[in-house]
């Protein structure tokens, strides 16, 4: 049994990057969706508590986002939870703390500007692409 990924499966990489999109995707909405509210009503809250806020409701946009694809797939709603449920938890918060890292990086932390945000989802999409590639290469594993 070979422990080896073959890393030149072109379509593996076409489906993992459609995985990979859908759940940028949701997770973008609740991430930045979080920042712009702070950002336009000014509450005083704490840098740090934005950024772990913007994490948590992405990934809760994300779940939902996935949780309604497979819906319209024909997923029994309970199955179509537990599935985006079980999905990659690790590429999720990956692509969530790379974003919000860039952001910082960039701007100096939940902060966005029409600059930052095309950054912020191409460094979300490439953090966790090679792993779903792996993951859906070794496993099968698929959610769409």
């Amino acid at each position: 049994m070979s422990t080896t990924i073959d890393w030149s499966d072109r379509q593996i990489w076409k489906t993992s990057a459609k995985n990979t999109f859908w759940c940028l995707l949701g997770c973008a909405i609740g991430d930045l969706g979080t920042i712009l509210f702070f950002q336009l009503t000014l509450i005083p809250f704490p840098l740090i508590a934005i950024m772990i806020l913007a994490i948590i409701n992405g990934l809760i946009t994300s779940i939902i986002l996935e949780t309604v694809i497979l819906i319209r797939q024909n997923f029994p709603i309970k199955e179509a939870l537990k599935t985006a449920l079980g999905m990659s938890l690790i590429s999720m918060i990956s692509m969530e703390i790379m974003m919000n890292l860039t952001d910082y990086l960039l701007t100096g932390g939940a902060i966005l500007t029409w600059w930052v945000v095309p950054i912020m989802l191409i460094v979300g999409f490439l953090t966790p692409w090679p792993y779903n590639y792996w993951r859906l290469k070794k496993f099968g594993l698929n959610c769409h």
